[in-house]
């Protein structure tokens, strides 16, 4: 089962230093735009390492020159003692005010096919190779795994007695996240949350493409080289919260038209506008729904009961036969609409599919509803992948809040 350990994590140090002026989302969710305003936020903002403007071979060795001098300067140090983290994240959701917490720790990366760390996507070569380079130059994690396990109420029970003391750093991020941290240092805590996670398994949710790079620097280094990174959040928390990727098409047929062909074996129900339509989709019952919008403000609900799913391939496994994106992309977009792979692009928000629409900069927008947690473990567990862009975990992780040396 997972094998975690506590560490001597890196952190900023500086007094001076705001947190949320350092610190950046991960790497694979900075737009060009948001990279240059963490640039400009602080000298020392964490993007200046993960994901630096220069490219090439440059930008690997300026991220290594920087790391290095940083530690050199005193930007960061070492905590005094091996601890395991206690991340907590208070934030708000459609009114709702939630929280998620989860255990940040050095854990051993291991490979599928032992059933230990399980994933759900497909990892993509040049995405693996950039953080292999950035790795290589840091010797360090920046970004922790986001992984989840069952557990049933134990951590937070474990966790009670330290979120009563005072957190010792905290921050609010520019999405109004709140988070607070905690050092577990007492060898009766830290071996209580070593038992909770070495007896389950434990499902990557966010940075497939970060372990599979810590199972390469292992590959290359030794078994020692398989420690990296970790946050473990349980999967069966109200603070759990899976936020859905939406579609967007720059060619396909007009709302009505593509009613016209899916109401042939679909209840197709006009809304008023995108904003109605994927309220809609995401109140769903049905086994399959989704929403249309074009720009205009026209739009539908699509929804289909389970006898459509004689729409997919026939050897499709029953894990991705239940998942709305794996039905829109192998029954829908091509087979029905005609709608061509190179003409699909994605949007983690319906603000910017809205925005999209509003600017008449797509065909047509496909608003789909949340994947449950439930059918992301189901992928997992049958060792299958989901299409790209099927899960969006909010609130994501802070690059930089404490930073992994790695073992060798």
């Amino acid at each position: 089962m997972a094998e975690i350990r506590p560490f001597q994590g890196i952190v900023y140090r500086s007094r001076e230093k705001d947190l949320g002026a350092v610190l950046a989302p991960p790497y694979d969710v900075i737009t060009p735009s948001q990279r240059d305003a963490l640039y400009e936020r602080d000298p020392h903002n964490i993007v200046r390492v993960v994901l630096n403007r220069t490219p090439g071979e440059a930008g690997y060795r300026e991220a290594g020159e920087t790391w290095a001098r940083w530690r050199r300067e005193g930007v960061v140090q070492a905590d005094p003692q091996p601890a395991l983290y206690l991340l907590e994240q208070r934030f708000a959701h459609n009114g709702r005010a939630l929280r998620r917490l989860g255990v940040l720790a050095r854990f051993r990366a291991e490979d599928p096919e032992r059933r230990i760390i399980l994933p759900h996507e497909h990892t993509r070569a040049a995405a693996k190779e950039d953080r292999w380079r950035v790795l290589e130059a840091t010797k360090a994690n920046f970004s922790p795994i986001f992984l989840m396990f069952p557990d049933a109420g134990r951590l937070a029970a474990l966790a009670a007695e330290v979120v009563s003391r005072p957190a010792a750093l905290g921050f609010t991020d520019d999405a109004e996240v709140e988070h607070r941290l905690w050092r577990v240092t007492e060898p009766a805590a830290i071996a209580g949350f070593e038992s909770l996670l070495g007896g389950v398994p434990a499902y990557i949710a966010d940075g497939h493409h970060r372990h599979a790079t810590a199972l390469r620097y292992r590959d290359a280094n030794g078994p020692d080289g398989a420690w990296t990174l970790g946050y473990f959040t349980p999967l069966d928390a109200a603070g759990l919260l899976v936020l859905p990727y939406h579609r967007i098409l720059s060619e396909g047929p007009s709302v009505e038209e593509a009613s016209r062909t899916l109401r042939q074996r679909f209840r197709v129900s006009p809304r008023e506008g995108a904003a109605a339509a994927a309220a809609s989709a995401a109140q769903s019952r049905a086994p399959y729904a989704f929403a249309l919008a074009e720009p205009g403000g026209a739009a539908v609900l699509v929804e289909g009961e389970a006898a459509v799913g004689s729409l997919l391939p026939p050897g499709a496994a029953e894990s991705l036969r239940a998942l709305d994106t794996y039905f829109l992309h192998h029954a829908v977009l091509g087979p029905l609409l005609g709608v061509p792979d190179a003409a699909v692009s994605y949007v983690h928000s319906q603000a910017e599919a809205e925005e999209a629409l509003a600017g008449r900069r797509c065909r047509l927008a496909v608003l789909l509803r949340p994947t449950p947690v439930g059918q992301i473990v189901a992928v997992a567990e049958a060792g299958e992948s989901m299409p790209a862009k099927s899960t969006f975990f909010h609130p994501k992780l802070p690059s930089g809040l404490v930073i992994h040396p790695l073992a060798l």
